[in-house]
């Protein structure tokens, strides 16, 4: 008996540009699960960690704690577990692919960021997206968002870029914000952000019935 296809979704966005906002309302209007924080939690029982202390290390590298036990080593103030784990980035990106593989397998979903773009390329029934805009555009939102000042926000922007950028070209050797990588690439700045839920709805319309 043939299994059912599913229509897998990859979102990767930059911050600020309405990524998560995008992706959930895509969710609810097309019946999909919207999938973030669930691989969190998943990875989580894996590592056998805390749900926020994996949080400090997905998508980013060097990892939190690396550069923490780097930075405390020297100091004989700080205290250190004796037997602390701490998964390498490699070893978090391998865990994850499985879980967004089992997801892909089990239900149309919405997955947001973590290389999903890549790591479903070869599932016929996956749509990749990557979602960018103006910086003045993504200030705003973050600021609004975050309720931080513009000093902040822009700080924000440009750690978060560097961070997904860096884990991109270490675990999938590809720059994250190359646009051939992606099947629709769309700058919520320039179209808005409900037009770009408009566009995004009737692409994949579309796509499931090609």
């Amino acid at each position: 008996m043939k299994e059912p296809s599913h229509t897998i979704i990859t979102i990767s966005r930059q911050i600020g540009s309405g990524g998560a906002f995008i992706g959930q309302k895509l969710a609810k209007e097309l019946g999909m699960s919207y999938v973030d924080r669930e691989i969190i939690t998943q990875a989580a029982k894996e590592f056998s960690l805390l749900e926020e202390d994996l949080e400090s290390l997905d998508e980013k590298t060097p990892s939190f704690w690396q550069c923490f036990f780097q930075s405390s080593i020297c100091s004989p103030d700080v205290y250190l577990p004796p037997q602390v784990f701490v998964p390498t980035e490699e070893a978090i990106f391998k865990v994850e692919t499985q879980i967004i593989k089992r997801i892909a397998k089990d239900r149309s979903a919405i997955i947001i960021g973590r290389c999903g773009s890549h790591i479903l390329r070869d599932n016929p029934n996956h749509l990749s997206i990557f979602l960018h805009a103006d910086a003045d555009f993504r200030k705003k939102r973050i600021e609004e968002l975050y309720k931080i000042s513009g000093k902040e926000a822009v700080k924000m922007m440009e750690q978060s870029d560097g961070e997904r950028a860096r884990y991109h070209q270490l675990l999938v050797e590809k720059q994250w914000s190359d646009a051939v990588q992606y099947d629709l690439c769309i700058n919520t700045s320039k179209i808005g952000i409900e037009s770009a839920i408009a566009l995004i709805s009737e692409t994949i319309k579309r796509y499931q019935t090609r």
